[in-house]
């Protein structure tokens, strides 16, 4: 006759109770480490957002301050602009007041260089090299007798000259012309209308002449 035992077997069921909460303790511990990790993880991307905001914020503190840096020149533009331009026009006056001390001297200088036997015109050597090749008759002739010619006058206003004086001929006033021509210090040099007069005391006749120029200095 064959027995069956139904009753649980009280040593069995201790062991499996006691796999059972093995395992559940190592769920509990697998699911406490993931939420462990995950809060780790959080902490760091976290923080690595933190210093990326500061960054991001000091930035555009930077930009900021640039941009209110060039508003405050932009506003002040139109005032130094005044300023300079006050400097400019301050520093033009002066120059025109030092080349009006020192201009006329210059010219009169000039104009005795070329009134002085031997001497002539200051003027570009090459440009007077040139000039020989390109058309001969406008170059100076270093024979003439510059005592052949007498300035009566000589008047200035605004850079504007009026020469006038006598002369033994017509070549010699030409001869004026040309080296007056040649030199750096004067253009635009025009002969006007001139006359024949009778020198009372030399009983000469002689040729009266007005040049009338631009300076330059």
């Amino acid at each position: 006759m064959v027995r069956i035992n139904l009753l649980p077997d009280k040593k069995l069921s201790k062991g499996r109770a006691t796999v059972v909460g093995e395992a559940g303790q190592l769920w509990i511990l697998a699911v406490l480490g993931a939420a462990v990790f995950e809060i780790i993880v959080c902490l760091f991307v976290y923080k690595y957002k933190e210093d990326e905001h500061t960054t991001i914020v000091g930035e555009n503190g930077r930009v900021q301050q640039q941009i209110d840096t060039i508003k405050h020149d932009m506003a002040n533009h139109d005032a130094i602009k005044a300023q300079l331009k006050e400097l400019r026009d301050r520093e033009e006056a002066i120059g025109k007041l030092l080349s009006a001390r020192t201009g006329p001297t210059a010219t009169l200088l000039e104009l005795s260089r070329i009134l002085t036997a031997g001497r002539g015109p200051t003027t570009d050597k090459d440009k007077l090299e040139q000039l020989k090749r390109d058309n001969p008759g406008a170059v100076l002739n270093p024979n003439w007798d510059s005592h052949r010619v007498w300035l009566t006058q000589y008047i200035e206003l605004e850079r504007n000259v009026r020469i006038a004086g006598l002369a033994r001929d017509p070549e010699d006033v030409s001869e004026l012309q040309r080296r007056l021509l040649l030199s750096d210090y004067f253009s635009d040099v025009n002969l006007m209308p001139g006359a024949k007069v009778m020198d009372q005391v030399t009983k000469q006749e002689l040729v009266r002449f007005e040049l009338n120029a631009k300076v330059r200095y």
